[in-house]
């Protein structure tokens, strides 16, 4: 029967997206990659996607987010991504959670409730910390690597952390996951080396913050504050949920 997959169904067939619909997917980070993941996924008909992030849509976020509009700032980007899935397939279950990860909160989940994990956040520890319990769990994990700086979206590639270079936060994720004996990741990166943002003090968060009231980590508190594209998270997270949906239907 027509259905709102079916174009999709015309590729994958319909074994597979029974597979998508029965499975749940754990997306860590609903900012510029985590949202196209997201919505790419629902798309695709994944049947159930928890969602983490306790971060509120910004003003400053309006330049590469998907879930960020004028009527969205301030509010959660957890909940505005279940209104959108919902509204894109009300079929698809979906749990939201107001929580910043890190290993001091990754016991309120149970990856092995999980068919795919995504590790769409920026903390190195709350990276670390989902890759092992997903890898603990024996549940796949794909990572996001540095996005911010970058403006050649043609350059990101599929990659294990060992295969990659250039990439300053796949260095770090490279050493820690050796040090804790992680002997492969698949990850998302890219060689362009990173561009050093201007120092403008007259649009600087640090001079200017206008994170939404009610924000717990504020973008003021960061070492660096990237710069970014409309362009660069989106082709990231894209790419994310092509290897989540593939690998789930063993392509």
């Amino acid at each position: 029967m027509l259905n709102q997959f079916s174009r999709t169904q015309l590729l994958y067939g319909a074994e597979n997206m029974s597979k998508f619909r029965s499975s749940r997917v754990a997306v860590f980070g609903i900012g510029g990659v985590g949202g196209y993941v997201v919505e790419a996924l629902a798309r695709s008909g994944v049947g159930a996607l928890d969602l983490i992030d306790d971060d509120k849509v910004c003003l400053t976020n309006l330049n590469r987010q998907l879930l960020a509009t004028r009527k969205t700032v301030g509010k959660y980007k957890v909940d505005m991504a279940q209104e959108r899935v919902h509204e894109i397939n009300p079929d698809c279950e979906v749990r939201v959670y107001k929580t910043f990860f890190l290993p001091e909160t990754q016991d309120q989940f149970d990856f092995t409730e999980y068919d795919y994990v995504v590790d769409a956040i920026d903390t190195v520890t709350g990276k670390l910390a989902i890759i092992e319990k997903a890898k603990e769990a024996g549940v796949p994990v794909i990572s996001s690597m540095g996005a911010g700086n970058k403006v050649n979206a043609s350059l990101f590639e599929v990659a294990d952390i060992y295969e990659t270079s250039i990439c300053p936060l796949a260095k770090v994720m490279r050493r820690e996951c050796r040090k804790r004996g992680i002997d492969s990741l698949k990850v998302v990166y890219s060689k362009e080396v990173p561009i050093r943002p201007l120092e403008d003090m007259s649009i600087s968060c640090r001079q200017h913050c206008i994170c939404p009231p009610g924000t717990v980590r504020k973008c003021t508190e960061r070492r660096d504050i990237p710069g970014s594209t409309a362009f660069v998270p989106s082709v990231v997270g894209l790419i994310i949920a092509g290897e989540v949906i593939n690998d789930l239907a063993g392509i």
